[in-house]
């Protein structure tokens, strides 16, 4: 069975919510994944997609690219809205245009139909960790590293795995990372990012000024460990950015990125 740990009494299953117009597709892709112990809910267009994802109790998303009514883009966009839920596309061509569409429009992975029901578990485990369990991080020496309170006892959000490094926050200029919270801010104010996004700052400020290749990024934040699309580092990159502002992630040409000290 898949379940997420909780605070008091027993692990709940993990629920995924897939929303998928072919009914064909949707009925065994849910089979499978009930096969693993996961429960699944299922919409066949984008607003009921988005019904079902407004009631809530959902862990991860699976959204079809294709949708009629409201597509998977803009399903995703709408979710990425008010959540950070993980969320993996599924796109029936694997055409460029909509990998990097869903990528940008705040999806964490991608997977391209017809896909293998291991690989499709793989990817949404490793999601399901991502989402739980930020990389290992340290206070790097050239940046500022105060105490911090660790997160009390039974908090809501993500917790920290047993590597991850409590009691600091980092500080690069006005942007400040609070390794033991899990709180990013920006001049002060507090910036909401998916939990991809945290966990590759994160391992960006474990290693201030060094340069980072995409398959070393692929291997310690998304978690593969078989060779995946280098593209969502690229457009996680971009959405970071945006978002901590531009200038602070450096791109090296032909060889990654690296945060500047």
């Amino acid at each position: 069975m898949s379940h997420i740990a909780t605070g008091g009494g027993g692990p709940l299953p993990v629920t995924v919510l897939l929303v998928e117009d072919d009914e064909v597709i949707r009925r065994s892709v849910a089979m499978a994944l009930e096969r693993y112990g996961y429960r699944v809910s299922t919409a066949g267009d984008g607003l009921t997609g988005l019904e079902l994802f407004r009631a809530g109790g959902h862990d991860l998303l699976l959204l079809d690219v294709m949708l009629p009514g409201l597509d998977g883009i803009g399903l995703c966009r709408r979710i990425r809205e008010t959540s950070m839920d993980p969320i993996l596309m599924m796109s029936a061509r694997g055409d460029d245009l909509d990998v990097i569409s869903g990528l940008e429009a705040g999806a964490d992975d991608y997977v391209v139909k017809p896909v293998d029901t291991a690989v499709l578990v793989a990817r949404i485990r490793s999601l399901l960790r991502r989402a739980t369990y930020p990389p290992a991080t340290c206070p790097p020496v050239a940046a500022s590293a105060d105490p911090a309170t660790p997160a009390a006892a039974g908090s809501a959000g993500p917790q920290p795995g047993p590597r991850h490094h409590h009691g600091a926050r980092l500080r690069f200029g006005d942007l400040t990372i609070d390794t033991g919270g899990l709180e990013v801010f920006l001049a002060g104010e507090p910036i909401a990012l998916a939990p991809t996004e945290l966990r590759l700052l994160l391992e960006f400020a474990a290693h201030p000024g060094i340069v980072l290749d995409r398959e070393t990024l692929l291997r310690d934040v998304w978690d593969y460990d078989w060779d995946g699309d280098s593209r969502v580092v690229d457009l996680c990159v971009q959405r970071l950015r945006k978002k901590i502002g531009t200038g602070r992630i450096e791109t090296v040409r032909g060889f990654g990125y690296k945060l500047r000290r």
